[in-house]
């Protein structure tokens, strides 16, 4: 009688445990479902801005987010660009391209401070006292993004408008266009514009 009572009470069980199995492979399912449409643990940034201390804040920060486990993307577009460029060149360029070129800054070196630049002075007041305090300068941090493998994009359509060729900007820059950056922020869980 007593296997009988178990045999039973373990056939009464066995659609409610089947019951069970399927609930718990829906939820293991749908948590799958969730975990791919969460973001990856990545940083985006557009750097639209040219002035020194927007842009060594944005390689402070990509540092800071690729030395802690992030990927990071930084895609420079517009004034942003004139941190990448390496030298400059007028041929092969219209009148206005090479107005441009000559009236924007060739890399880090020659980018002035966005508030109180009075000439150039201001952005060499910043980068003493940031020497002073032992604060890398942008060609470190730049470097040190570089490093820890962040990925620096230049802008295509802003090349193309502004008349920046890719023999101008620094080696190993990618060039890619709102698509490029479009796909990185996607699945980012921070996107900043500087």
């Amino acid at each position: 009688m007593i296997t009988s009572g178990k045999s039973a009470v373990a056939e009464s069980l066995t659609p409610n445990l089947e019951a069970l199995q399927a609930q718990v492979e829906q939820l293991q399912a749908e948590l799958q479902r969730v975990r791919e449409s969460m973001p990856d643990s990545r940083l985006s940034m557009v750097v639209f801005s040219g002035d020194l201390d927007r842009v060594l804040a944005s390689f402070v920060i990509a540092s800071g987010a690729a030395a802690s486990g992030m990927e990071v993307s930084m895609f420079f577009t517009f004034w942003g660009l004139t941190a990448l460029r390496q030298k400059r060149k007028s041929a092969g360029k219209t009148f206005f391209q090479k107005m441009m070129g000559l009236m924007t800054p060739v890399g880090t070196k020659g980018l002035g401070v966005s508030k109180m630049n009075f000439g150039g002075i201001g952005a060499k007041m910043l980068r003493a006292m940031m020497k002073q305090q032992g604060v890398p300068q942008i060609e470190e941090m730049a470097q040190m993004a570089r490093d820890l493998g962040v990925r620096i994009v230049a802008c295509q359509m802003s090349m193309d408008v502004m008349g920046i060729h890719k023999d101008e900007i620094l080696d190993g820059v990618e060039v890619g266009g709102v698509a490029t950056f479009l796909g990185d922020a996607v699945r980012s869980k921070a996107t900043l514009f500087i």
